[in-house]
């Protein structure tokens, strides 16, 4: 299960990089948007990949934290999950004004010349 986590990881980054260095600003958000799922789901799996396991402790019991899955990067991750969406609603308001004043939706605001 590990490897299929850090490949997907590694695509999504990869991805994401893959498209911030493209000429047009809508792959540039939808690079960043990318990379932002894979940093998502890499700290979230920094709370313990674990199946079939419960995450809150019971009273009464010894604690094996070996047993239990760590709340606080599921807590981060939705979080930022939320805040994303936010900022990604924005940058898109943004550039289709900026593409309505400019005419063009290019990085440095004016079309290569062939």
């Amino acid at each position: 299960m590990e490897i299929v986590y850090a490949l997907a990881i590694g695509v999504l980054a990869g991805s994401g990089v893959w498209l911030l260095l493209r000429p047009r600003t809508f792959q540039v958000l939808m690079g960043l948007t990318l990379l932002s799922y894979a940093t998502n789901i890499f700290i979230f799996g920094m709370g313990r990949l674990a199946l079939h396991q419960a995450p809150i402790i019971e009273a009464g019991h010894a604690v094996d934290p070996t047993l239990y899955a760590d709340p606080v990067p599921q807590a981060l991750v939705l979080t930022a999950i939320v805040i994303g969406f936010a900022t990604t609603a924005l940058f898109l308001v943004v550039l289709l004004a900026l593409r309505g004043m400019t005419g063009t939706d290019h990085v440095d605001g004016r079309e290569p010349e062939t």
